[in-house]
């Protein structure tokens, strides 16, 4: 899971260019530095002299439907990007291993079944939003999506569970160098997705849930 200590602003964790070509320079940098920095400024101003100053991240989404849609919005921009950015890397793609691997191959029949089940979620994500993969309370994995900032560990989630794999299709991700054409940037994902991260996070989940 990313852990945010004290709701830091974290560095982008490679180079504007590093996933080249499927990525471009250009969109990194007005994603990362005016996209996510503003999702980040706001929620601060959001909960600047609130009780939720002192809570943990995932502790405001447990309650985020009590909270202003300004620190929904923006509390889910601030984390979700954050998390974006770690489950890519250059040089990445392939396919996951170990226990990850068998895994998906259990709950959707074959690695190539999961990426175009995942793939069909986010090109139908209808507007903004994201797609993920995660683990349920009972140790099996399940794709969905969610709309604008949402997450799945918001208590407002249609279903609930620990992300794993997480795509933005917001049109501010791909525009410049996709246009329109949502479904090749999710083509293109699979050849920067950081399986390695992707792994250590589900490891992580069964952990937190008592089933390694």
């Amino acid at each position: 899971m990313t852990t945010l200590t004290k709701f830091e602003l974290k560095p982008l964790p490679y180079a504007y260019d590093a996933l080249e070509p499927f990525i471009d320079k250009l969109t990194m940098e007005i994603h990362y530095s005016k996209h996510h920095k503003a999702y980040y400024d706001n929620f601060m101003n959001a909960i600047k002299g609130t009780e939720m100053e002192s809570m943990g991240i995932e502790d405001i989404f447990r309650k985020i439907s009590k909270y202003p849609m300004a620190v929904r919005n923006n509390s889910g921009g601030y984390f979700n990007h954050t998390f974006y950015w770690e489950n890519m890397k250059a040089h990445g793609g392939g396919m996951p291993t170990g226990k990850l691997s068998e895994a998906i191959a259990k709950t959707f029949s074959s690695f190539e079944e999961f990426k175009k089940q995942f793939s069909e979620v986010g090109k139908t994500r209808f507007g903004s939003g994201w797609a993920w993969l995660c683990l349920d309370e009972k140790g099996n994995l399940f794709i969905c999506s969610t709309p604008n900032q949402d997450n799945p560990l918001m208590d407002i989630a249609e279903k609930k569970g620990t992300p794993l794999l997480a795509i933005d299709v917001w049109e501010h991700a791909y525009y410049l160098k996709y246009q329109n054409k949502r479904a090749d940037y999710i083509d293109a994902f699979w050849n920067v997705v950081n399986w390695e991260e992707v792994a250590k996070r589900y490891e992580n989940a069964l952990k937190s849930l008592g089933k390694k």
